[in-house]
């Protein structure tokens, strides 16, 4: 059996910018962590088309948006925590509202921070993202996905939310994997119920489809990666045709994948739906895999969901 590969999605982040770098339009703005966003592949590269904004988030998406306005497609990057969070205003103001072409990059978010502890594992960003009007909000499962999402998002006309990780976590797509924005991707095909998972717990969700197999379920699995604009139809059909949904994310229950979903099937095809992630808490210090396993962000736990939900059918 092949090794499995793992790699973190930030780190496919840093490729794929060296690899627009090649475009006249592109410049990437940094809030001081460069080495941690994996900006600073670009920057090794293109000096002269890098910005460091310094500790200063909300000014760099000022500068972002001015700058996309004489017609650059502008990265600017930090962690979640910051990008989405204390930067809020300017992203919604300066940004969205004007539905400027700025592209904005969040690494080390959610539980997966680890050490970093509960101020900078940010479990809110899709949430707030979610609610801001003309954004698109894209979270990739792995290194591939993300390295093709980074691309997608340049040729994408107005304000990208790209969510990555500090975590390597394994491949779940082959090398010719194609990602299209705004489609959701069957992984598995299934009749008894149906785990929709989002960004490091699609393969996860994977492993929970082969526990379940062994106690005779058989479970479909969806990655949605795209979750603003969210596919509809790929989750409708699931409904329908299995009857019972259970949603995955490394994200608060409150406003994520999971509040997207149920909101959609509400409308159009009610059925059962659990969802699993991140409880009303913050998180707290630790290695990363661990905390995911306490958290309950893990194969175990999305079966134990998806038999619930199956005997709620």
């Amino acid at each position: 059996m092949a090794d499995v590969i793992k790699c973190a999605t930030r780190d496919a982040y840093g490729k794929a910018l060296k690899e627009l770098g090649k475009r006249d339009d592109i410049l990437v703005l940094d809030a001081d962590l460069a080495k941690a966003t994996k900006t600073i592949v670009f920057k090794k590269d293109f000096p002269e088309k890098f910005i460091d904004a310094g500790i200063a988030e909300g000014n760099m998406m000022g500068v972002a948006a001015g700058l996309s306005t004489v017609g650059y497609t502008v990265f600017a990057s930090s962690f979640a925590m910051f990008s989405a969070g204390r930067a809020f205003e300017q992203v919604r103001n300066s940004i969205a509202y004007p539905k400027l072409n700025v592209k904005i990059g969040a690494t080390h978010a959610g539980i997966s921070v680890g050490e970093d502890g509960a101020s900078h594992q940010c479990c809110e960003d899709i949430a707030l993202m979610r609610s801001i009007p003309n954004m698109v909000i894209i979270n990739p499962a792995d290194d591939v996905e993300a390295f093709q999402a980074v691309l997608a998002a340049a040729d994408f006309e107005g304000p990208v939310y790209m969510r990555f990780g500090r975590l390597a976590v394994p491949r779940v797509n082959s090398e010719d994997y194609k990602f299209e924005l705004g489609k959701g991707v069957t992984l598995k095909d299934g009749k008894d119920v149906t785990i929709v998972a989002t960004g490091l717990m699609v393969n996860e969700a994977l492993l929970a489809a082969e526990e379940l197999k062994a106690d005779g379920i058989d479970s479909r699995v969806i990655n949605i990666h795209t979750i603003k604009p969210i596919d509809r139809e790929i989750l409708v059909k699931a409904a329908k045709e299995t009857g019972a949904i259970v949603t995955a994310e490394e994200h608060s229950v409150i406003g994520g994948l999971g509040s997207a979903v149920t909101e959609v099937l509400c409308e159009e095809c009610p059925v059962p739906v659990l969802r699993l992630g991140v409880e009303d808490t913050f998180g707290k210090s630790g290695p990363a895999v661990e905390l995911l396993k306490i958290f309950g962000l893990d194969a175990k736990h999305i079966a134990e969901k998806a038999k619930k939900a199956v005997s709620l059918k």
